[in-house]
């Protein structure tokens, strides 16, 4: 899997409720939860994304309340993938289970900024900024990890192994 997009940084401890606020838990349709995406973190984000564009943040990301619709909001938002120093355990788990690509990589979540564009290679485990020879580096998922997230989650991913 290859990523590519516009960098949207934030700091340490963006928790869930950051990312899609409490009052708008009141569905689980991705795209209207994508219309709220860290709207308490930064209220233009929605409108200042695209398609593809990538969250780089600190250390623990998605910390707080135990929800999928965190990963779901960033994911219905059309973000390719999200970049930190950490993860809040939860929060990793829930991304997977939805289908949505996560790097740990303390180095490129320290160094990247808002703006920059950047390229994510998930099988390599491999990060890099636009215009620049130096490679990150990220984990590299287990190949069923991939499978689910090729898969667009983990029911997806069942589902396909039921058959």
């Amino acid at each position: 899997m290859k990523f590519k997009g516009k960098v949207f940084k934030f700091g340490d401890d963006v928790n869930t409720d950051e990312i899609i606020p409490a009052r708008y838990l009141n569905t689980i349709d991705p795209k209207e939860l994508a219309e709220h995406c860290m709207e308490d973190a930064d209220p233009k984000f929605v409108d200042k994304k695209k398609i593809g564009d990538v969250i780089v943040a600190g250390d623990n990301f998605g910390c707080g309340s135990s929800r999928e619709h965190a990963p779901i909001a960033i994911k219905g938002a059309g973000i390719s993938c999200v970049i930190a120093k950490s993860f809040a355990r939860i929060f990793a788990r829930n991304a997977i289970n939805i289908g949505l690509p996560i790097f740990t990589s303390p180095e490129a979540a320290t160094e990247l900024k808002t703006g920059d564009t950047v390229s994510v290679d998930a099988d390599k485990g491999e990060i890099q900024k636009a215009g620049n020879t130096k490679v990150y580096k990220s984990e590299v998922f287990p190949k069923f990890i991939q499978d689910i997230i090729k898969s667009g989650g983990l029911i997806e991913y069942a589902k396909k192994k039921k058959r």
